[in-house]
């Protein structure tokens, strides 16, 4: 029986922070380890170009953070295929096949892509590669024939564009060649990480977040400047829990539901100050975060090795898309010379 097929991944557009472990990193090592599954890994650096085109080097700098950041939270190479997105030509061609397929003005009516162009402040300047990515992203799900794709509550638009051009190309072509996906979300409640400000989202260009990479002493740093209570000037003042980011990331990270709670009583009576709490926390994601760091410096040690796992995995994710193109080839009418050479 063979294997249910994943498609996940990120853009290497700088180190991965706990907000990304929380949101999907997690759920992926969990499904890996569960050996029912074969996870394909991308390293978006095409999709991260749509909004760098002018500053490659951030990507190229970033592809190789990524990778130990992978490595370091338990994606392991034998298990998983971890690849490079720019190195698999088929992609591209998928993209160029399926945009016929798509209406601007579907693009465009896309929630999640209404929403990052807002957050980008592109203004008119939208680059063209930005608002066809759902199209992009749905050649990458498809060229795998992935048909479970774990991503945060935000990314469910690109996965139904994702299923509205699989079943119109089946349809257009008469023929069962791409699958549908569907989404992999992680618990209610700990799909997005508030940032340590308050913001709804952690995000590296807010500057809110604790990296996977950060040390102790930084973590304990961050921590001790997060948001709490604004009205919470005094240790004996009632303080509120809801919104209060130090209670947020206790609900996620702290396996001890009843000490949480218990907490929480204490800070809304009075008499529990936010310095304890947030020392408290840092305890917590220490316990989470240690290995992980132990593990990436590790890596970090033999990053010519990291590069050779990532073009082992490149190269075995060209041959599955190119098998995928192939057939998109033969149902279009375009394998003209197939049997020819």
């Amino acid at each position: 029986m063979s294997k249910e097929i994943i498609l996940t991944g990120d853009r290497p557009t700088g180190k991965l922070h706990i907000g990304h472990y929380i949101g999907s990193l997690k759920n992926r090592v969990l499904l890996q380890n569960t050996g029912k599954y074969d996870p394909y890994i991308m390293i978006a650096d095409t999709q991260a170009l749509t909004d760098n085109a002018r500053n490659p080097e951030k990507i190229r700098n970033s592809l190789i953070e990524v990778a130990l950041d992978y490595l370091a939270v338990g994606l392991d190479p034998e298990k998983s295929t971890i690849f490079v997105q720019s190195q698999i030509p088929a992609l591209f061609e998928l993209s160029m096949d399926y945009m016929d397929l798509v209406t601007l003005a579907r693009l465009e009516r896309n929630p999640t892509v209404k929403t990052e162009i807002k957050q980008k402040n592109f203004g008119d300047s939208v680059p063209v590669g930005f608002v066809t990515y759902p199209i992009a992203q749905a050649a990458d799900i498809t060229a795998f024939k992935a048909s479970l794709v774990p991503v945060g509550d935000d990314q469910e638009p690109m996965l139904e564009q994702a299923r509205e051009i699989v079943r119109t190309f089946n349809r257009t072509y008469n023929v069962d060649v791409l699958v549908e996906p569907k989404g992999y979300f992680p618990p209610k409640g700990q799909g997005r990480l508030p940032g340590l400000d308050g913001n709804a989202k952690m995000s590296k260009s807010l500057g809110n977040c604790i990296y996977l990479a950060d040390d102790a002493e930084t973590v304990k740093k961050k921590v001790m400047s997060m948001y709490t209570d604004p009205d919470h000037i005094h240790v004996e003042d009632p303080g509120k829990v809801e919104g209060n980011t130090v209670f947020t990331y206790l609900d996620v990270f702290d396996p001890d539901k009843d000490k949480v709670a218990q907490l929480k009583e204490d800070y809304q009576k009075g008499g529990l100050g936010d310095v304890k709490i947030k020392r408290y926390l840092n305890k917590v994601l220490e316990a989470e975060l240690a290995p992980i760091r132990e593990r990436r410096e590790k890596y970090a040690q033999d990053t010519d090795a990291v590069y050779d796992m990532l073009y082992a995995g490149s190269q075995k994710a060209n041959a599955v898309a190119n098998e995928t193109l192939q057939e998109v080839r033969d149902a279009i009418g375009f394998n003209y010379f197939k049997n020819r050479g």
